[in-house]
């Protein structure tokens, strides 16, 4: 056999033990902090694994959210690298460093790649993944991308293996395609709770479907983000206020019955 042949069987059977051995089902985890979410990932999101998040265009500003929530989770404090194509730059906007900072994640710890095409992209995430000093590595892409398929699926899946990083694939206005991701989610944006009478606005919520899960079942939760513990949480509990019914109603609603009576 030539060395290209022995290479090429060394590989198959690396990705043969991935996908067949048991091994491959005791990641490393940590929690969400959302019981439901947490409890169908037997425990919390896979480190050294590869996730995919996919969402309609529209949803990008909420999907972005939610990889750095992920992120935030998984990097345990170790440096983040995010990648970019340009086309997505220029067509979901540029990353703010601050937006970043109020979500809970430290921009001094993130470095930022922009790549010219899906292919650099691709190159440059598989390499990073390889890189054992970080914690997470953030792949964006924006529409459909053949040059990710399951070749390259299962590249990025060794990568992670091997050297414990986390890849997060963030995949806007795509359809799901196979691959060897250990969870896959289709994220919405949600309505977030009324806040407090001082704050502008709620706690950022997603509407987060898990529709692929390898190792257990998948469901569909509102996820609620708290910037200040950097997790995630079940919707907080928002006491409506009930208009009281106005003292002449009885008093109208009994008129009106006599005046049906009577005729």
């Amino acid at each position: 056999m030539s060395a290209r042949g022995s290479a090429l069987a060394a590989l198959r059977g690396q990705i043969e033990r991935i996908e067949t051995s048991d091994a491959a089902h005791h990641h490393d985890r940590v929690a969400l902090g959302h019981s439901g979410a947490d409890s169908a990932l037997k425990g919390g999101i896979a480190r050294a694994a590869i996730h995919e998040v996919f969402c309609e265009g529209r949803y990008g500003t909420a999907a972005t959210g939610f990889v750095t929530g992920l992120a935030g989770r998984v990097s345990a404090r170790r440096p983040l690298l995010w990648v970019r194509q340009d086309f997505s730059e220029r067509e979901a906007g540029a990353l703010s460093m601050s937006g970043l900072a109020e979500l809970g994640l430290d921009p001094r710890r993130l470095v930022m790649v922009r790549a010219a095409d899906a292919e650099a992209a691709l190159r440059t995430t598989a390499d990073a993944l390889a890189c054992d000093a970080l914690g997470a590595v953030v792949l964006e892409f924006w529409g459909e991308t053949r040059q990710f398929d399951l070749v390259a699926s299962r590249k990025l899946t060794l990568a992670a293996q091997a050297s414990g990083a986390t890849g997060l694939l963030l995949r806007m206005a795509a359809n799901p395609s196979p691959s060897t991701a250990e969870t896959r989610w289709l994220l919405r944006a949600a309505h977030s709770p009324p806040g407090a009478l001082w704050s502008a606005w709620g706690a950022p919520s997603f509407d987060a479907e898990l529709v692929r899960n390898r190792h257990g079942p998948v469901g569909r939760w509102i996820m609620e983000w708290k910037c200040d513990e950097c997790q995630f949480s079940e919707p907080s509990a928002y006491p409506q206020p009930v208009a009281a019914a106005p003292a002449h109603r009885p008093h109208q609603a009994g008129f009106v019955g006599e005046q049906r009576k009577a005729g």
